[in-house]
């Protein structure tokens, strides 16, 4: 094998792996889910009560850049609620530093998120959304700390807060 035939094998290689992630986060390998919620609205809707960066993260589970929220800063008692439809998703004594550049939560409310199985960028992670209008929330995984060990990894565009009276 010669320089040119190494380079662009790897310049092939490069190409299907980026066609590959932007598939993926396009929802192109994700299957569509076939869920209803309470809160129906018409893509129109949706990107006229939502910012941009709102409906990018809740409606097309895009990501916002970790350390960009102020939430990760916000530490009085209230509670975090769904920045599409307002519902009630997690207590203000449920939320720790994680390090990792987005509001963290160690257990959201009752029955206030949904779940489901994400297999996009590779990886198989549990992708969790507002159970009352299905608007995507993050992920959760197995690395927070006790009592649950779940680290609610939440984008912190995807919610309001709302200060304890």
């Amino acid at each position: 094998m010669d320089r040119r035939d190494f380079l662009l094998g790897t310049a092939a290689i490069v190409t299907v792996g980026a066609g590959a992630w932007a598939l993926s986060r396009l929802g192109g390998a994700q299957p569509a889910r076939a869920e209803t919620f309470e809160v129906q609205k018409t893509d129109a809707e949706w990107k006229a009560s939502l910012s941009p960066e709102q409906y990018a993260v809740l409606r097309q589970e895009d990501t916002e850049y970790p350390g960009t929220s102020p939430l990760l800063n916000e530490h009085r008692k209230g509670v975090f609620a769904c920045a599409g439809c307002a519902l009630p998703l997690y207590a203000s004594e449920t939320k720790f530093d994680s390090g990792t550049g987005w509001p963290s939560f160690w257990e959201a409310l009752p029955n206030a998120i949904g779940t489901h199985e994400d297999r996009t960028l590779g990886m198989v992670r549990v992708e969790c959304h507002c159970r009352r209008c299905g608007g995507h929330l993050g992920h959760i995984f197995d690395d927070g700390p006790p009592p649950t060990g779940k680290r609610h990894c939440i984008n912190g565009v995807a919610l309001n807060f709302q200060a304890a009276a």
